[in-house]
């Protein structure tokens, strides 16, 4: 007898149309022995009987993201140029780029530059310069006491500068150029 059960069971399990029988037996099981102990009460979905959500978050505290406190205000050593001057000069002496050589153009950028960026800038052509005139004055954006971003609206664009001030003397130490 327990061949004959043995020889059917294989002979079921080696066809396709057996096991699938078989998944079929197996899921009309668990789906009969659900409905056996449920109370026949259609219950409510998951999403809309859960309660509120609960509200974790202070609305009084400080998160970081936005201070309360001022924007910084940037120091600038007395008699030195603030940072808006600076910035104005050196986009002037950035911009005066026609009929002169790039030593003299250089020579007009160093006093209103760091070390750093007149490095960087030696060795560039001033007719490659994309702009010819300033238009506006520098809108001043402070990140620290001792660093400013300044835009300045030229003919062609807007230059941005990176202003730092280490020991409260400005200097120009970024530049990057925006087209209209």
């Amino acid at each position: 007898m327990a061949r004959l059960i043995e020889r059917g069971l294989n002979g079921i399990f080696r066809s396709r149309w057996g096991v699938a029988i078989v998944i079929a037996a197996i899921i009309l099981a668990v789906v009969g022995i659900g409905r056996l102990f449920s109370d026949g009460e259609p219950s409510a979905p998951l999403g809309n009987s859960s309660p509120a959500p609960v509200i974790s978050v202070d609305p009084s505290d400080n998160d970081s993201v936005v201070s309360p406190d001022p924007p910084p205000t940037p120091k600038t050593s007395p008699g030195r140029a603030q940072p808006e001057a600076v910035a104005y000069a050196f986009a002037s002496a950035w911009v005066d780029h026609s009929d002169i050589t790039a030593k003299k153009w250089m020579s007009r950028l160093q006093p209103n530059a760091t070390t750093a960026l007149a490095d960087k800038l030696r060795g560039v052509d001033p007719t490659s310069v994309p702009a010819d005139r300033v238009i506006g004055r520098p809108t001043l954006v402070a990140v620290n006491e001792t660093m400013v971003n300044a835009t300045v609206t030229m003919d062609s664009g807007k230059l941005g500068l990176r202003l730092v001030a280490p020991e409260g003397y400005w200097l120009v130490d970024g530049i990057d150029w925006e087209p209209a």
